[in-house]
């Protein structure tokens, strides 16, 4: 599968501890997204997303809202150039 897009997107809010990753990654491997989520030492949570369209966006909407104990405050994406290196989707330490 060619992946039509690649974004990051960086989270803020509560979004650590309450199972952000681990759920982004449920939502991500159920739409066929690639790549990898982390939180960052500021806070945030940090994701790379590959994958087509349509699905990308319903992964992103879903990450304005996050698992039912985050508050999510702000969701920044950045469009990035495909690079097509993943073949799956991981949680990172």
């Amino acid at each position: 599968m060619m992946a039509d897009r690649r974004v990051r997107i960086f989270v803020t809010g509560r979004v650590q501890g309450v199972f952000f990753r681990q759920a982004l990654k449920v939502v991500a491997k159920k739409n066929l997204i690639l790549g990898w989520v982390r939180n960052l030492d500021d806070g945030r949570v940090e994701a790379v997303l590959e994958g087509n369209e349509e699905n990308l966006d319903r992964v992103i909407e879903w990450a304005h809202a996050g698992p039912a104990n985050a508050r999510v405050e702000d969701v920044v994406i950045r469009n990035e150039k495909i690079v097509g290196d993943f073949t799956a989707f991981d949680v990172r330490y």
